[in-house]
């Protein structure tokens, strides 16, 4: 899996024009390595702005409005990917229009068994 973490105030000084410009480039990479057969899914992220925490302590919910921790930088979205090696995965995460603003974090997903088969699995009408 490769996690896409953005430098929000990078995009906010850049301007529409340029996420605009980060997006096609990001839909033209996933065009190409779906191509390849190694693009499962990905999605963006709505700005951290939106995201509702929660955490439980002491056997108490706690939920607040807000990312999970202050930082610069802020997950906006993965890549599920299907590749032999690290090598791959490196490569791809390089070409990755957020990688010279932010970070690609490259992570194997574990496999657990008697999961559930997920949804994107079991539909038929998705491309191979």
């Amino acid at each position: 899996m490769l996690l896409c973490y953005d430098d929000g105030q990078y995009w906010e000084q850049a301007g529409q024009a340029a996420m605009n410009d980060a997006i096609q480039v990001a839909v033209g990479l996933c065009h190409e390595i779906s191509a390849k057969g190694q693009y499962i899914t990905c999605a963006p992220l709505h700005p951290v702005a939106t995201a509702t925490s929660v955490r439980v302590r002491d056997g108490k919910r706690l939920v607040t409005d807000g990312p999970f921790a202050e930082t610069r930088e802020h997950l906006g979205g993965f890549y599920l990917i299907d590749v032999k090696n690290l090598d791959e995965a490196i490569a791809i995460a390089a070409r990755h229009p957020g990688a010279p603003h932010g970070t690609v974090e490259i992570r194997p997903v574990m496999e657990l068994a008697g999961m559930p088969v997920d949804s994107y699995a079991r539909d038929s009408s998705h491309p191979s």
